[in-house]
């Protein structure tokens, strides 16, 4: 069996949005990616800043809205939470559930709340009874949902999407761009292996701050 590349991601990130768009394109022209979840809430608190001892597996999902980045704390594991619950239905059900919450919250701006969610668990069209059956086991969930951050942090993640390539090679890819045109995204991707396995030994590609624009 081939090995699939793993994708991290945060569903509250625009950029992780259009890794999983491109991703979906490749899988159906025979591509395997496996979805996983990276929490930047948790990967950008102060508290984590010299040793983990904050998690967002730990939080109540009726804590008080905070500032900056715990803003997004009740909806980005509210999310996180229904995804693992979507899984539980298979690996298709599961891509459906996220390339629709993904595109209700990005593409149609719509708020992660429990409202969005059960409705992109329509449009996915899940067994609504068993994803509902699967969200109420919460500890269970929780605790898959650990399990992958406890992953993410051993290889080294630190932004969204990030792709753990079969032979070990991981990077994070900021897409700026959205596509699911076929030919197209299989040159993107193309490309970001070549960079990512080359002898070069390429660490950082960042642009310049003020980008002159493109000469023909």
């Amino acid at each position: 069996m081939t090995r699939a590349t793993e994708l991290y991601f945060d569903f509250l990130c625009p950029y992780a949005w259009r890794g999983v768009e491109l991703a979906a394109v490749l899988k159906e022209e025979g591509e395997a990616f496996t979805l996983r979840h990276y929490s930047l809430v948790e990967g950008n608190h102060a508290q984590n800043a010299k040793e983990l001892t904050w998690r967002v597996t730990d939080q109540s999902l009726d804590a008080p809205d905070g500032e900056g980045y715990m803003k997004y704390l009740r909806p980005g594991l509210r999310a996180f939470l229904a995804s693992h619950a979507a899984a539980r239905q298979g690996e298709a059900a599961h891509w459906a559930f996220t390339l629709a919450l993904f595109r209700a919250h990005h593409e149609r701006q719509e708020p992660l709340t429990h409202e969005t969610i059960h409705a992109a668990a329509q449009e996915a069209r899940l067994d609504l009874n068993a994803f509902a059956q699967a969200l109420a086991d919460d500890q269970a969930r929780r605790a898959e949902l650990r399990a992958e951050l406890d992953a993410a942090r051993e290889v080294g993640v630190f932004g969204t999407p990030t792709f753990v390539l079969p032979t070990g090679e991981a990077a994070y890819y900021r897409f700026e761009t959205l596509t699911r045109e076929p030919a197209q995204a299989r040159q993107w991707w193309d490309l970001y292996r070549t960079v990512l396995t080359s002898e070069a030994g390429i660490g950082t590609i960042k642009r310049a701050r003020n980008r002159p624009p493109r000469r023909a």
